[in-house]
């Protein structure tokens, strides 16, 4: 180059450096960084390399006459550390732990025809056996998986919970660059959003529940919920950066996710307590909460009844991923280690057909159990009333007398065999629940996870419904919680509220929309409803408008109060609501009832002087309705959410709540980045 071209260079103006893309680099690399070596110690083995190509990159740029001149170098210094950083991060892999599941096709993938039954589950553990083969070189390496179902071995603690499976077009992981958390504002940088996975999960759709009058419509009937599956499920999607679909949020489920103090009863001969109180709504200043807590007896664990288990394992092909077999076989290892010796556990697997793994073992050959469950391998279509059958017999056949016997179906509720509708299955479900077999039903995974089938046999075989997304849920659900998960101190238990005229305009329940009940049914002891477990904490909570409210929103009728003999109203006019609440004993068919009034006694006078539990439960309750975008809650944003759950968080010995604000902020930050 001529010296007066040099002068020229020199004498240019340098355009100021991006400070956002300077930024953006910066934050990108760094997560890579972290992601990749924070863990590592010097040294270690496992560090990448750098590649020929980016040495002979450097190389080039290091060779090149023109970086002899200063004035070069000051003007290329922020496109050579751009281009550098994108050539690295596409040159080298992200480091081990992303991933995904085995990729199979063809034969062993989902819906592949099974020809020979039950000799299915044979083949399956006889792959585990198998020599393993040579090395592939390279090139080798880089070819689709085999057309066979692998399978995988237990993961072990925090490996699961880490990354998401993300695959490039071409069906093999795609790096990805972690997005960087999101600024002071709330608000998530655009270029950082993560792009919503295709979702096939199958949900129950279902209508918030409407505000009622208690002149036309003064009765409320629904069965408790025990289950979490929800809160659960919501986490899941905004710890993926996508807000929950409407009708994933059950809020009922998301508030009783939590443990309560609720006072609880003195003896099992009354298997719970209830607590009711009357309060003002956070979100409204012309209506009131009334808020009924339930507490279960809580069974000492030298008390335990001794259990009849029966594992009902999904090990169809669309099982086969990290956040669902392996992470299936890592939860039942943590619940069968706490068995007792006399405990009883059965393994059934179906995939294409079902088949027995592992017929009833007593507790102390734990070794013989946990080799079963590891051998565990997926492939094939998901013959899943079969598999239930199968487990429903083996749970028969070894029945404990004064004992738990209980089902344990895990799947990510795919079936594709055999009575596959909800109704068939509903059917099924309620021929077995007269046996005296509970069922449990733990759901796993995402894309095809068939909520509205888990949640359709879950209330009708007494049973529970709970998701698993991490070894951490697992283990609340089947260590901390194990004994409310297996050991029912109560069954088909309902709720039944009347609402007095005089004293309340209107009323809505918050949640429990798939529980709700007809007026008869409360009566009916043939009509099932949700379990109590041991210790159980059981929370619902009406909105109510006091007559005379600014906040009603239905006209009175004109004909109402000439039509209507209301004395009961005005003789109980100092009362709410009249409270009842049946229940049967888990080895009885006939039930018991207990009735509470609700007065001006049980009401506090200001949101404040709520316990910290009513508190909490109530902001949970908020957040539920605001993921649903609940009219009623339309004037509570999540900063409120956010000091009401904070003041409430209280004892806290596991970070449940903790996690909850977490949540909340995830929330919002996905919330205000759609605007």
């Amino acid at each position: 180059m001529a010296k007066d071209e040099l002068d020229i260079l020199r004498k240019a103006r340098v355009p100021a450096p991006s400070e956002e893309a300077r930024e953006r680099a910066v934050l990108a690399a760094l997560s890579v960084f972290d992601e990749n070596f924070s863990s590592r110690p010097q040294g270690s083995a496992a560090q990448q390399r750098q590649s020929s190509g980016t040495r002979n990159f450097w190389s080039r740029i290091m060779n090149h006459k023109l970086l002899s001149s200063s004035a070069i170098a000051s003007l290329l210094v922020l496109p050579v550390a751009g281009y550098t950083t994108f050539y690295l991060l596409n040159e080298q892999p992200l480091g081990p732990g992303l991933g995904g599941g085995v990729l199979s096709t063809g034969a062993g993938g989902e819906g592949s025809a099974e020809s020979d039954g039950a000799g299915e589950v044979k083949r399956e553990l006889a792959l585990e056996s198998a020599p393993r083969p040579e090395p592939k070189r390279q090139q080798e390496a880089e070819e689709p998986a085999a057309d066979m179902a692998v399978s995988q071995p237990a993961a072990p603690i925090g490996q699961l919970t880490k990354h998401r499976d993300m695959r490039g077009a071409d069906g093999f992981n795609a790096p990805r660059i972690a997005a960087s958390p999101p600024p002071a504002t709330g608000v998530m940088p655009p270029d950082l959003m993560p792009v919503p996975e295709e979702n096939r999960d199958r949900l129950e759709v279902f209508d918030t529940n409407p505000v009622k009058s208690a002149l036309e419509s003064p009765v409320s009937t629904f069965s408790i919920d025990v289950d979490t599956a929800s809160y659960a499920f919501v986490r899941s999607s905004l710890k993926r950066g996508v807000l929950p679909q409407a009708d994933t949020v059950r809020v009922e489920e998301m508030v009783n996710y939590f443990p309560y103090d609720w006072q609880g009863p003195e003896n099992a001969e009354t298997p719970f307590n209830s607590t009711i109180t009357v309060m003002p709504t956070p979100w409204n200043d012309h209506t009131k909460l009334m808020h009924v807590a339930i507490k279960g007896y809580d069974v000492a664990p030298a008390e335990n009844p001794k259990s009849n288990l029966v594992f009902l394992v999904d090990t169809s092909g669309s099982m086969n991923q990290p956040d669902k077999l392996p992470l299936l076989k890592s939860a039942f290892r943590l619940l069968v280690e706490r068995m007792g010796a006399d405990d009883t556990i059965s393994i059934v697997a179906y995939a294409g057909s079902a088949g027995t793994v592992l017929e009833p073992t007593k507790g102390s050959e734990k070794a013989k159990i946990l080799a079963a469950l590891d051998k565990l391998g997926a492939g094939g279509s998901t013959a899943g009333e079969a598999g239930l059958r199968q487990a429903y017999r083996l749970a028969e056949e070894s029945f404990v007398e004064g004992g738990v016997n209980r089902v344990m179906l895990a799947t990510d509720g795919d079936f594709n065999v055999g009575q596959t509708s909800d109704e068939d299955l509903k059917r099924l479900i309620e021929s077995k629940r007269e046996s005296g077999v509970f069922l449990s039903v733990f759901g796993f995974g995402r894309g095809n996870y068939n909520d509205q089938m888990m949640q359709t046999i879950a209330q009708n075989g007494n049973g529970t419904a709970a998701y698993i997304d991490t070894l951490a849920e697992a283990e609340k659900t089947l260590v901390q919680e194990a004994s409310s998960t297996l050991f029912p101190i109560a069954k088909d238990v309902k709720i039944q509220v009347e609402f007095n005229p005089e004293a309340v305009a209107e009323y809505r329940l918050i949640g429990y929309e798939t529980r709700a009940l007809k007026r008869e049914d409360f009566n009916n002891d043939r009509v099932d409803a949700g379990d109590i477990g041991s210790g159980h904490s059981v929370t619902a909570i009406y909105e109510i408008t006091p007559k005379g409210s600014p906040a009603q929103v239905i006209d009175d009728l004109r004909y109402g109060e000439a039509k209507t003999d209301n004395a009961a109203g005005i003789a109980h006019a100092d009362e709410y609501a009249f409270v009842k609440i049946r229940y049967k004993l888990p080895d009885e068919d006939v039930s018991k009832l207990i009735e509470t009034p609700v007065t001006a006694a049980e009401e506090i006078a200001s949101f404040g002087q709520a316990s910290d539990d009513q508190r909490f439960s109530v902001a949970v309750a908020a957040f539920g309705q605001k993921l649903r975008d609940t009219d009623q809650t339309a004037g509570l944003d999540y900063e409120r959410i956010m000091e009401i759950a904070t003041a409430a968080r209280g004892a806290d010995p596991f970070g449940y709540r903790a996690e909850f604000l977490q949540l909340v902020r995830l929330a919002s930050a996905l919330d205000a980045s759609k605007r």
